[in-house]
């Protein structure tokens, strides 16, 4: 089983599902709103955990109800809370607009996140553990450094999510063996436009680098190697929101299983096409089951052969 430690965010995400979304002082009628487990650090580890990995999550939740929910919910994805600290005050939460394309807009409030400065008592020893360390940015810079160098020390591959996106420390990338952004990330990172020419600006810093490109699929470069593009399951959006996640979480896990680069992305691209197909966050995430049965379908219309019930109307996103 793949061993993953994940350091990073855990919010409430407070979701308004509306026809159309906002315009800056316009009032809009929503539709729908939920109340669900979020956050990237504790979505990539629920996504990994569906997905098969042993997991385990550090990082801190508030010493509130949402702080009691957010634990819970990872627990009960059988993922390792002992390193999950709960803090005084009010945990992180994420104010999420989804509109009837499955676009969304996300505000977030760190709380008890941004009391994560860097690694605690026992932190390095279970990133020693790991095959691999799931990084993003919803923390403060110095613990996802301090982080990726424990990482690199033990030779634990690292890989981070540039989100939301700011600009990067040279240690943080020269301690980064994977860097997985969206393609507006990887423009805000490189001030360039095109994701071919953004991934060969990338790999100056880092060894490689998959940038999602949502419906069109994901783009992966590394040093010494041709590009590879890996087109998206076509499939219907209803909501994108952790979709990146989804796809980091599953592409973590079959690297950590030894898949080659180019059956792990497309096994990744198929777990993220199956999260925007549902509502929310961590509900939308699927089993390793699931991604399997999605898999083979696309692995058999690409042969030629007849691709089961798993084709749908629309290209799936992992951004």
């Amino acid at each position: 089983m793949t061993a993953i430690a994940v350091l990073g965010s855990t919010n409430m995400d407070l979701v308004a599902y509306v026809p159309k979304a906002p315009r800056l002082g316009e009032t809009v009628t929503g539709r729908a709103f939920r109340t669900v487990p979020g956050g990237k650090g504790a979505n990539q580890a629920v996504a990994a955990a569906r997905c098969g990995a042993q997991v385990v999550m550090i990082g801190a939740v508030g010493a509130d109800e949402f702080g009691v929910r957010l634990r819970s919910a990872l627990t009960a994805d059988g993922i390792d809370t002992a390193a999950l600290r709960t803090v005084e005050g009010a945990s992180g939460t994420a104010h999420i607009t989804v509109d009837d394309e499955g676009g969304n807009s996300i505000i977030v409030i760190p709380g008890a996140n941004a009391r994560v400065t860097g690694l605690e008592a026992g932190d390095e020893t279970r990133i020693a553990a790991a095959d691999a360390l799931l990084l993003q940015l919803e923390l403060p810079l110095e613990a996802v450094l301090a982080g990726a160098l424990a990482a690199r020390a033990h030779r634990v591959r690292t890989v981070l999510t540039p989100a939301p996106a700011q600009p990067l420390p040279a240690g943080l990338l020269a301690a980064t063996d994977l860097l997985v952004p969206n393609e507006h990330e990887a423009a805000a990172l490189t001030g360039l436009t095109d994701p071919g020419q953004c991934a060969a600006a990338l790999l100056d810093a880092v060894p490689e680098v998959v940038i999602t490109l949502g419906a069109a699929g994901v783009l992966y470069a590394a040093r010494g190697r041709e590009p590879l593009t890996v087109p998206a399951p076509r499939v219907r959006a209803v909501d994108t929101t952790a979709a990146g996640d989804t796809f980091v979480g599953a592409l973590s896990v079959a690297l950590g299983e030894g898949r080659p680069m180019p059956d792990a992305l497309r096994w990744a691209s198929a777990a993220a096409a199956l999260s925007v197909q549902r509502p929310g966050a961590q509900d939308s995430m699927p089993t390793r089951a699931e991604t399997d049965a999605l898999a083979l379908a696309g692995r058999s219309a690409r042969t030629g052969q007849h691709p089961g019930p798993a084709a749908g109307d629309a290209p799936g996103s992992a951004s």
